[in-house]
């Protein structure tokens, strides 16, 4: 259909740039490889920053590209300020912004503060005696008499979140895989070492970061023991369910380092950062975490952990973060590489096309900064991958219950009837799914009813209209099947309704002669929707 193109005023500053913007997250490893490895690289990003630009988005978000191990592919770092050759070179990420701004692209990296790799510099002199420079780099404590770990405290990827070290006479603490060793982010120098790694990368000129699982940055320094968790009717397949994590992370202390950040981040102008925050608190941590003078948005895991897509589950997330003084600016992704593809979690017995369809419209018509995971534009599935070629070291550790997060990391399909589906010249690194190829760029590019065209236009429509960049949201229905809700400025109201169900619901409002739809997903007749179905209208002056 012709998109009504919605006259906006350019009301944001330039510094605001992120307010209301479209974020697309590339997975270095499965983007594009340009040296015939299997592994994707920053060479292989840039020669298709031109295909990224022409969806519309505002930026790109990079997934670790640093020297590594790849114990856990990138999140865990052994040096903050350089490029693991797999990924390519310095010169390689120059040329990555270079190209990115160019194209008006802003480029956003990833920053780990939590912890680093074991084969760190500073972990090797912390490790080395207990009275180096370093050695209150990192979690240290001694063993109980008996010689068990020091309190209750469990990891991410199960088991203790405490590793013996010969070498100290003590054991060390990881949050995540035993080779991810925590930083005393309580120690000043620390604070001081990852505020200058921060100023290395804005040197190079990026523009602002994704900080990673920032609320696990700071422990109780008391090493309380943390308390059980209440018994659920969920499933637990790891050690970690079995706690309430009210002491190993998510210390009162984490705001004023991102009070300290945030004046890095002043003194190079126009930046932003989003923090990830996870777990059962993670909504009061996002709200402190982006209060006044400290980060511009936070994103948490109302939709990346959600089983289902339901028109209360938008509400009760989108509510959370009204636009009132002191509320900070949300993010949202309903993809990324932690979680299954949305599809695939979502849709069910549902046409898949349809819902893809209806789930870029909501994403297009929320509140706040949305982000997009590469591939998310063409429909990608979730791909079973085999237990032989698992490369998630927490769905090898907890196999067969959790669910691997390889599947939401496969090579983008770039041309539907090339080998690897065009994304290298070799095997990847990573199976390739088999209904990926029907899905391809290239078999996308020339269909008009296709996703990828479909994103294009959702987006150019977004950054045409102030009330969906910038304006308030209320919702009037949030039912079993139906959302509807109004996005306002001045000047202009947008009226949203969805219908997540199969059956035909009319959603015509009073004085519907008032409305006229600028754009619609799924089979829409008038204000008749047979669902997954969306539309947005405008109200007359």
């Amino acid at each position: 259909m012709t998109v009504q193109t919605l006259p906006r005023t350019d009301t944001a500053t330039a510094a605001d740039w992120w307010r209301g913007a479209a974020i697309y997250q590339i997975y270095p490893r499965s983007f594009a490889d340009a040296n015939g490895d299997g592994v994707g690289d920053l060479a292989g990003i840039t020669a298709h920053l031109d295909y990224v630009a022409s969806l519309g988005v505002d930026a790109i978000w990079l997934s670790p590209f640093y020297t590594s191990p790849m114990a856990d592919f990138g999140y865990d770092i052994a040096d903050y300020c350089d490029v693991d050759p797999i990924f390519g070179t310095l010169a390689d990420f120059d040329a990555l912004v270079a190209r990115a701004h160019a194209l008006g692209l802003k480029v956003i990296v990833d920053q780990v503060y939590a912890h680093t790799s074991d084969q760190h510099a500073w972990f090797a002199e912390s490790r080395s005696d207990r009275h180096n420079p370093r050695a209150d780099w990192f979690v240290w404590a001694d063993a109980k008499p008996e010689g068990s770990p020091p309190n209750n405290w469990q990891s991410v990827f199960g088991g203790p979140a405490w590793t013996w070290d010969a070498r100290r006479g003590q054991y060390y603490m990881h949050n995540f895989l035993n080779s991810q060793p925590q930083l005393n982010c309580h120690n000043p120098d620390v604070q001081d070492a990852l505020l200058d790694v921060a100023r290395f990368w804005l040197d190079r000129g990026v523009d602002g970061f994704r900080v990673d699982a920032i609320n696990f940055s700071m422990h109780d320094p008391a090493l309380t023991d943390n308390p059980p968790a209440p018994t659920g009717n969920g499933v637990r397949t790891r050690s970690f369910d079995f706690q309430l994590h009210v002491h190993n992370q998510s210390h009162p202390d984490i705001p004023l380092f991102l009070e300290r950040l945030r004046g890095v981040l002043d003194d190079y102008g126009a930046t932003f950062t989003v923090a990830e925050v996870g777990g059962a608190d993670s909504e009061r941590e996002r709200k402190a975490f982006t209060a006044p003078g400290r980060l511009d948005s936070s994103y948490g895991f109302d939709f990346l952990y959600a089983s289902a897509l339901t028109p209360r589950v938008v509400a009760e997330a989108v509510e959370a973060w009204p636009d009132t003084p002191g509320i900070g600016w949300p993010s949202w992704a309903f993809e990324n590489h932690d979680a299954p593809r949305a599809v695939s979690r979502w849709a069910g017995d549902r046409d898949a096309h349809a819902f893809a369809a209806m789930k870029l419209l909501l994403l297009a018509c929320l509140r706040g900064t949305i982000i997009l995971y590469y591939g998310e534009e063409l429909g990608l599935t979730q791909v079973d991958v085999p237990f032989e070629r698992l490369q998630d070291p927490e769905a090898i550790a907890n196999w067969p219950l959790t669910l691997s997060r390889d599947g939401a990391r496969t090579p983008m399909p770039w041309r539907g009837d090339a080998p690897g589906f065009g994304f290298s010249t070799a095997d990847p690194w990573l199976p390739t799914g088999p209904d990926h190829g029907a899905l391809a760029v290239d078999r996308q590019e020339s269909d008009d009813a296709s996703l990828l065209n479909l994103t294009r236009r959702l987006l150019k429509l977004r950054h045409a209209s102030d009330a969906l960049m910038l304006g308030d949201m209320t919702i009037l229905t949030a039912s079993d099947d139906v959302l509807v809700f109004e996005r306002r400025a001045p000047g202009e109201v947008l009226r949203c309704a969805f219908n997540f169900g199969t059956q035909s619901v009319d959603l015509a409002p009073e004085g519907k002669d008032r409305w006229h739809i600028v754009d619609r997903v799924g089979t829409v007749d008038g204000w008749n929707l047979t669902g997954p179905a969306g539309l947005i209208a405008r109200e007359s002056a």
